[in-house]
């Protein structure tokens, strides 16, 4: 029997209590379901309006009602939070908006026991300018060792007032900030391929290699079980610095996808293999060519790797089709698992893409005022969620779609925080529309994000109760059922715990695989549909209408 307890009134579902820690299992990951925690908005246990890890821990019940076999945390380390914690001052301390080391260790521990473990991220492009380096490095002259670990420049033209390249930013914008000495007078010029607070680590030196590698055993050594590695192809820049050309060898773009970046992961992975249970290597890597995706899941590199391809193809069959095609016979020629995800603390919940035109996903296209029908977006995503769930490999799941959230597109000027929207001149919304903290609680001024009543970081909308945890607990056509369910199915059915696939044949406007021996997944894109024999629905998004499948729902059938 399920137990129960109450948080801010409202009865929430909780993991049995005699869950314990699952022993250990080199290959845990291959089909595992991640879940993808921002720590500033998942729970607020102190009352401050921003989210920490005694939150977390306390939900953690919650999480393995779900189903989850990891939680992936975005920087939970002492930052001034110029980039929502992907600016890290200090990797060996928590910001204290969240905690402490000992709660982080105390977290890792207790998920632990609920067989949850845990994945945290790091940041090797950059850090802080507020880092101990950093710091050192302004503090010295030009030419000093101290600047070494950084990408110190003159500028170009007379007096050096010009950016010694005229690279672009990943938050739009430029890519040079310029010093200033200690008289007053302009300096040298550092390098950031995001914003100004985040300036770009120099990975020829040893320093840096050996920090990070060091950084990883501190964590390792802590219990954590996985490094998720952001903007992995990034790290390696041509000593040269050469402006960015229209086309560029294979390997030899000035600062996007380098060879050399090879050696640094390979030393990575030596690390994660010298544990008696091996650690986890994830790479963000946003890369077309999948010939070159894939180098990066060598056996001697990290063991997955985000598959932004498929997250970003329209609500299409063809599209999304070709993409899983693709995907595969990718991973195949390296024996690693596909990961497959919907959205991240980057990406426009599904919700809201789903409902739109066009319904793909591009950073450059996001703009506000984009219509969007709500209702054929939350169909198509619990159509994308059973999608998803039965493809065979890793399932990573963002915080709060399992709740169906939309994105919130609303959020008042003054309270947007996103350099990805000053940095455009405010034509880009930015990402904080699918960062606002989640809702527990139908009521409550901050619907159960904290017991205070202490407004949240981010201004919540005021129907974000019909979207709460405790609303939808026991409802079982709610999309946290949908999620639950999906996962629950991912454990026990057998065809779901390999690696078998074949598409099989289906109506038109749909598509169709099939895993194991008697699973088969089907997706209808157009109108209602015959569906294959089978001897039963296992699940499915929508109900059925008349024995058809209708548009945009997903089903899958014992066969």
């Amino acid at each position: 029997m399920v137990a129960l307890r109450r948080r801010n009134g409202a009865a929430l579902r909780s993991a049995k209590p005699t869950a314990g820690p699952t022993a250990p299992a080199p290959h845990w990951w291959r089909n595992a379901v991640i879940y993808q925690v921002y720590p500033r908005s998942f729970a607020d246990a102190d009352g401050d309006g921003t989210g920490d890890l005694a939150g977390v821990r306390d939900r953690l019940p919650y999480l393995a009602d779900l189903g989850v076999d990891a939680l992936w945390f975005t920087p939970w380390y002492r930052s001034p939070q110029a980039d929502g914690g992907y600016d890290v001052a200090d990797y060996r301390a928590i910001d204290p908006a969240f905690g402490t080391l000992a709660d982080a260790e105390a977290l890792i521990t207790a998920a632990r026991g609920l067989g949850i473990r845990t994945i945290v991220d790091i940041v090797p492009n950059h850090v802080s300018d507020q880092h101990e380096w950093f710091q050192e490095a302004l503090a010295a002259a030009p030419g000093d060792p101290a600047r070494d670990r950084f990408w110190f420049r003159d500028g170009r033209g007379p007096g050096g007032d010009e950016m010694p390249t005229r690279w672009t930013s990943s938050f739009a914008g430029d890519t040079w900030t310029r010093t200033t000495g200690p008289d007053g007078k302009p300096g040298q010029w550092y390098l950031h391929l995001f914003a100004p607070e985040q300036p770009d680590l120099n990975w020829n030196h040893p320093d840096v290699v050996a920090e990070h590698e060091a950084v990883l055993r501190f964590w390792y050594d802590r219990g954590v079980a996985g490094i998720r590695i952001d903007s992995a192809a990034l790290i390696a820049k041509d000593p040269e610095l050469p402006e960015v050309g229209e086309h560029h060898e294979p390997g030899r773009h000035p600062h996007l996808d380098r060879d050399e970046l090879h050696d640094v992961y390979r030393g990575w992975r030596k690390v994660a293999d010298s544990y008696e249970d091996p650690r986890l290597l994830v790479g963000e890597v946003w890369l077309d060519d999948h010939e070159r995706f894939v180098r990066y899941l060598r056996d001697d590199e990290m063991h997955m790797a985000f598959n932004f391809d498929f997250m970003s193809r329209p609500w299409d069959a063809a599209a999304l089709a070709g993409s899983i095609r693709s995907t595969l016979a990718a991973h195949a020629t390296v024996d690693a698992p596909p990961t497959w995800v919907l959205s991240n603390h980057d990406v426009t919940r599904p919700v809201t893409r789903y409902g739109r035109e066009d319904s793909a996903f591009a950073f450059s296209a996001k703009r506000f005022g984009t219509p969007t029908d709500l209702a054929l977006g939350a169909r198509r995503a619990r159509a994308a969620a059973l999608l998803t769930a039965a493809l065979p490999g890793v399932l990573y799941v963002y915080q709060g779609d399992e709740l169906g959230l939309p994105e919130v597109e609303d959020l008042p000027e003054g309270a947007r925080q996103d350099p990805m929207h000053f940095r455009s001149g405010g034509t880009d919304p930015g990402r904080d529309g699918c960062r606002v903290p989640l809702p527990w609680t139908a009521t409550g001024p901050t619907c159960g994000f904290n017991d205070t009543g202490t407004a949240t970081w981010l201004p919540q909308p005021a129907d974000w109760g019909t979207y709460a945890a405790a609303s939808q607990q026991d409802d079982p056509d709610s999309f946290l059922t949908l999620y639950r369910e999906a996962i629950r199915l991912r454990r026990s059915e057998p065809a779901l715990r390999g690696d078998a696939f074949a598409w099989t044949s289906s109506a038109p406007g749909t598509l169709a695989f099939r895993r194991g021996e008697d699973l088969t997944c089907v997706v209808n894109f157009g109108a209602p549909a015959a569906l294959p024999d089978h001897t039963a629905v296992v699940i499915a998004s929508a109900p059925l209408e008349h024995g058809l499948l209708p548009r945009d729902t997903a089903v899958w059938l014992r066969t």
